[in-house]
């Protein structure tokens, strides 16, 4: 009767052990490949521009210390624009940038397209690594030019791209 019990013993030991190796190579297997950057999902992501419906974004580009963006008006009706800033992740602002066109913007016709660019960014400033992928977040405030600006309004936008 002494004798089974270890038997017992020795094959639930045993069992454990098998699953503690295999479990060990999964792991290590998963650490290597989070390691050479295979499992980085933003390699896999694709370029993209968002805006909410009130805007839409035609083209865009990131450089380490330049942002371009090309937008577009569907409100449906002409607007003047008191604002257009451009932040990182953490809402801290891109510092050194010089805007074109400088805010306000007026008369911004429905269906209009304007290009935006914030050149001369410290590259220290921006977080953009060239090779890398990047995001900038810009927010416009507005208004409709028959309304005024008591009646200001906010839009968000983001820019995830590969920094060139």
């Amino acid at each position: 009767m002494n004798i089974l019990k270890p038997v017992k013993a020795q094959a639930a030991l045993e069992f454990l052990t098998t699953y503690g190796w295999a479990f060990l190579i999964i792991f290590i297997m998963i650490s290597t490949l989070a390691y050479f950057g295979i499992l980085n999902p933003s390699k896999i992501l694709p370029n993209r521009c968002t805006f909410s419906s009130e805007f839409s974004c035609v083209d865009h580009q990131l450089k380490a210390e330049e942002v371009r963006v090309k937008i577009k008006n569907n409100l449906g009706e002409p607007i003047d624009v008191s604002s257009i800033t451009l932040t990182k992740d953490d809402g801290a602002a891109f510092a050194g940038c010089i805007q074109a066109p400088a805010s306000p913007i007026t008369g911004w016709r429905s269906g209009e397209i304007k290009d935006i660019s914030w050149t001369g960014c410290t590259a220290s400033s921006t977080g953009l690594i060239s090779g890398n992928k990047g995001k900038a977040l810009v927010n416009i405030k507005y208004y409709s030019s028959l309304s005024g600006s008591t009646y200001t309004k906010e839009s968000q936008g983001e820019v995830y791209s590969a920094v060139q």
